[in-house]
């Protein structure tokens, strides 16, 4: 994934209220969001009924209401549709839990946060209420989880997601950090 200043120019325009930028991004940003909908589909169980395609529209869908964001750049945006698309399977997973007869309880599987980013059908409910309270005391680490667990990026990518603020070993001591944390805290529950 490479920042580049068109796509922050766009971003720019569209924040002005130029709806045309928008479809304009779309193509230049489609191939980095399909990516990134494959990575996070690719940490979900197997048979998942949502498709890395069907990810990337609804994230797409919901992109278009932002309508009072201010754009900082193409990370910026990376970063936010990382966000959306994390709350979208998060909403699924709450949707089909809700479903099944015994609610919660049905997948109280034990998740291995070592294997992290490359674990199996993580209970990812449970994972997004421990990334939740993560984010109250340690927000920059929750966010490193996020965007290397949910949006699949490497260390030199949320790097630059982070606006270039921290190394790359910091990303990694960040990840390190926050997967302890998380594996504490899920351990409890």
């Amino acid at each position: 994934m490479v920042l580049s200043e068109p796509v922050t120019e766009l971003l720019r325009r569209w924040e002005s209220g130029d709806n045309n930028a928008l479809d304009e991004l779309a193509p230049l940003l489609y191939k980095d969001l399909r990516r990134l909908a494959a990575a996070i589909l690719h940490q979900e169980r197997p048979g998942h009924t949502l498709q890395a395609t069907a990810l990337v529209h609804e994230a797409y869908l919901q992109v278009r209401k932002l309508d009072r964001m201010t754009w900082q750049s193409r990370a910026h945006f990376i970063s936010m549709a990382t966000s959306i698309m994390r709350r979208i399977l998060i909403d699924h997973a709450r949707q089909r839990l809700a479903a099944k007869r015994g609610g919660d309880n049905a997948e109280r599987a034990a998740i291995d946060l070592d294997r992290l980013p490359a674990g199996a059908d993580p209970n990812m409910v449970r994972l997004d209420d421990a990334l939740d309270e993560l984010a109250q005391s340690h927000p920059r680490q929750a966010r490193v989880v996020e965007l290397k667990f949910f949006g699949g990026l490497t260390a030199i990518e949320i790097a630059e997601v982070l606006g270039g603020e921290i190394t790359t070993r910091t990303v990694e001591r960040d990840w390190q950090f926050a997967r302890a944390w998380l594996q504490r805290s899920m351990s409890r529950a």
